[in-house]
C-alpha cells in the first residue's frame, strides 16, 4: 500500500508527492535558525540544538539585534513571489508577523515588557520546565543556564530601566505583583534550591561536581530574582504609572498581536456583553436540572459536596487528568478525529511553580518531548472538583491545544519549521480550543449536567473576559453606570462571573490588567472560528463534514484569524 500524508488543505495524496521547499520555505526555515541563535529559548521549544546552556540578550542591545534581523527577514519575504498555495500561507502570516514584531518594537512595549504570566520576569524560570533533564549532559545545560541567569536578569533590568527613562513603563500594581513573584523564586525555599536539591539523572544519582554546579547556579539565580525584586520596588515601582489601562492606540496593537485579526473593539465589547448575558441564561437552565427550581449557586453548592466529584492532593489531580485525557485520545481517535500516533501521547503534570495558571506546551519537533498540559496549582489549594475541570482537560488535550498543536508538528512534509512549531496566535490556539470544549459537548462527553455546568463556566469566565479586558484597557463605563472600569469593580465582576478559589479570580484579574488583548482572543477565537466553520458548511451544503474541515483546518497549521480566513475560504 502507499503511505500517504497530508498537505495543507487536508488532502491525502501519496508520499512520493511530498512537497519540495521552496524559497519562502527557506526563508521561514532561516528564521527559525536565527531566532534559536538570537533566543536559546526557541531551540528548547522546538527541540533543536543550540546554545541551550545559555540565555538570550535581554538588554537594549538584544532588542535592537534581533528586530535588525527581523527587518532584514521581512524585506526579504517580501521580494519573493508564492510558488504554490502554501506559499502564500507562509509569506501572508510570516509578513504579518514580522510586521507586527516591528511594530510592537518601535511603540516600546520590549521596555514596559512586566506582567504577572508572560513576561521576561517568568519566562527565564519558566524554561527550567521545558529543559531535558535525564542525563548528565542535560543537567549540564541546566547547570549552565543557572550560573548565568544573572546576565539575563541584568539585560532585563537594564531594558526596563530604559523604559523609566524614555516613560514607557508598566502599571504599578504589574510592578508590585511581579516583584512578590521574584522575592518567591529566589527564597532559600524557592525554586532554584529545590530544584537543584532533587536533580537526577533518571535512576541515577548525580556526580558530586555536577550537583556542586547545580548548588551554586541555584544561588546565583536565587540572588538574580531577589535582585529583580531590588529593583522593581526600589527603581521601577517609583516610575510606574498608577493608570492601569494601556489605551486604545496600544491596545489595538496588542489586540492584532494575540488575534493575527484586526476586530472592530467597540462592536467585540457589546457582543461580549451580549454573549456573557447568553452564558449565563444557559448556565442557568443547566443548573435548574440539577437543582430543580434552584439557580448556579445551589447547583454548584450541589457538586461541591458530592464525593464522587472531589479530589484531594495534586497527585490524585495528576492522575484523574491522565485518565480522562487517555480516554478521550482513544475514543476520538477511533471515531470523529485522525489523530497520528505520535500525537496520541499526552502527558499531564503538575507545573513546580504555585502561580495559578493552567497551560499546555507543545511536542518538540521529533516527538521525544511530548504534548505536556500543566497546572500551576497556588499554595494551599489541596481540593479540586471535577465537574469544573472535565473540560479543561478537553481545552488542554485533545481535541483542544494538543490536537491541534500536535498535528502541525506532525506535518513536516508539508510545513516548515516555522509553520509547524512557532506560527500562531492565541486567537487561533485558544480560540480553537474553546470551539473543541463545545464540539465535545455536540459529541456527548459533556452529557453529565454537572460536566456541562462546568464547562459554561469556562466559557461564561471567557465572555466576561472579553467586556472586564476592553472595558479596561479602553477606559469604558462601567456596566453599573458608576464611573470607568478601575481594579475593584474588575474584580467584584468577575467573583461574580465565575466560580473560582479567590486566589484564582485575584491571580486572573491581575494577569488581563498586565497582559492586554490576550484574555479576549480566546472568545473572540471561538468565534472566528465558529463563524468559518458555518460560512464552509454553508458552502458546501449536503457535501460538509465536519470530520474533513477539522482536518483541513488543522494541518494548516497556527496561523493567525486572518491568514487562517483566506486560506480555508480560497480552498474552499
Amino acid at each position: 500500500m502507499t503511505a500517504l500524508v497530508g498537505d495543507s488543505a487536508g488532502q491525502e495524496r501519496p508520499a512520493a508527492s511530498v512537497r519540495v521547499p521552496t524559497r519562502i520555505d527557506a526563508i521561514a526555515e532561516n528564521w527559525v535558525q536565527t531566532l534559536a541563535r538570537l533566543d536559546p529559548d526557541v531551540a528548547i521549544w522546538v527541540g533543536l540544538p543550540g546554545r541551550t546552556g545559555e540565555f538570550a540578550d535581554f538588554s537594549p542591545r538584544g532588542h535592537a539585534e534581533r528586530m535588525e534581523a527581523t527587518r532584514a527577514t521581512l524585506a526579504e519575504l517580501e521580494a519573493e513571489a508564492p510558488v504554490d498555495a502554501v506559499d502564500e500561507v507562509t509569506k501572508a502570516d510570516l509578513g504579518a508577523s514580522l510586521q507586527l514584531d516591528v511594530e510592537r518594537h518601535e511603540a516600546g512595549l520590549h521596555r514596559r515588557d512586566l506582567n504577572v504570566i508572560a513576561s521576561p520576569a517568568q519566562g527565564i524560570r519558566d524554561i527550567f520546565d521545558l529543559m531535558p533533564h535525564a542525563t548528565v549532559g542535560d543537567w549540564e545545560a541546566i547547570a549552565s543556564r543557572m550560573n548565568t541567569l544573572d546576565g539575563a536578569i541584568d539585560g532585563y533590568i537594564e531594558t526596563l530601566r530604559e523604559g523609566i527613562a524614555s516613560g514607557q513603563v508598566p502599571a504599578r500594581r504589574q510592578v508590585a505583583e511581579v516583584a512578590t513573584q521574584a522575592r518567591r523564586y529566589g527564597a532559600s525555599d524557592g525554586f532554584f534550591f529545590e530544584f537543584a536539591e532533587n536533580a537526577t539523572a533518571g535512576d541515577s544519582a548525580l556526580p558530586d561536581s555536577m550537583r556542586s554546579d547545580l548548588a551554586r547556579g541555584a544561588e546565583v539565580s536565587a540572588a538574580a530574582y531577589l535582585r529583580l525584586a531590588d529593583f522593581l520596588e526600589q527603581e521601577l515601582a517609583p516610575a510606574a504609572t498608577e493608570t492601569d489601562a494601556i489605551g486604545r492606540e496600544l491596545y489595538s496593537l496588542c489586540s492584532r498581536s494575540f488575534l493575527g485579526a484586526t476586530i472592530d473593539l467597540d462592536e467585540t465589547y457589546e457582543w461580549g456583553i451580549e454573549e456573557l448575558a447568553r452564558m449565563t441564561d444557559e448556565q442557568e437552565r443547566v443548573a435548574a436540572t440539577i437543582v430543580p427550581g434552584g439557580g448556579v449557586a445551589e447547583a454548584i453548592a450541589r457538586l461541591d459536596a458530592d464525593p464522587a466529584r472531589r479530589l484531594t492532593g495534586t497527585q490524585a489531580l495528576r492522575e484523574w487528568m491522565q485518565q480522562l485525557s487517555d480516554r478521550a485520545v482513544d475514543e476520538l481517535a477511533r471515531s470523529h478525529f485522525d489523530i497520528p500516533e505520535p500525537v496520541r501521547r499526552l502527558e499531564c503534570m503538575i507545573a513546580p511553580t504555585q502561580e495559578g495558571g493552567i497551560y499546555y506546551t507543545g511536542p518538540s519537533d521529533d516527538f521525544s518531548r511530548p504534548g505536556r498540559m500543566w497546572w500551576s496549582v497556588p499554595e494551599g489549594v489541596t481540593e479540586f472538583n471535577t465537574w469544573r475541570e472535565t473540560t479543561t482537560v478537553y481545552h488542554e488535550g485533545v481535541p483542544g491545544h494538543h490536537l491541534q498543536i500536535g498535528q502541525a508538528v506532525y506535518n513536516r512534509d508539508s510545513l516548515n519549521t516555522w509553520r509547524r512549531q512557532l506560527a500562531g496566535t492565541s486567537g487561533h490556539a485558544e480560540g480553537w480550543a474553546l470551539y473543541a470544549e463545545r464540539l465535545m459537548e455536540e459529541l456527548g462527553y459533556l452529557d453529565d449536567p454537572g460536566d456541562r455546568l462546568g464547562m459554561l463556566d469556562a466559557q461564561r469566565m471567557r465572555a466576561a473576559r472579553v467586556v472586564l479586558d476592553i472595558g479596561v484597557h479602553l477606559g469604558k463605563p462601567r456596566l453599573d453606570g458608576a464611573g470607568t472600569w478601575d481594579f475593584d469593580y474588575a474584580f467584584d465582576f468577575m467573583k461574580r462571573n465565575v466560580n473560582m478559589e479567590e486566589a484564582f479570580v485575584r491571580f486572573e484579574v491581575n494577569r488581563y490588567f498586565g497582559w492586554p488583548g490576550q484574555a479576549p482572543a480566546y472568545k473572540v477565537g471561538q468565534r472566528i472560528w465558529e463563524q468559518l466553520r458555518d460560512e464552509i458548511r454553508r458552502r458546501e451544503g449536503s457535501a460538509y463534514d465536519d470530520k474533513a474541515f477539522h482536518k483541513r483546518a488543522l494541518d494548516i497549521g497556527g496561523i493567525g484569524l486572518d491568514t487562517l480566513r483566506s486560506a480555508l475560504l480560497a480552498a474552499g
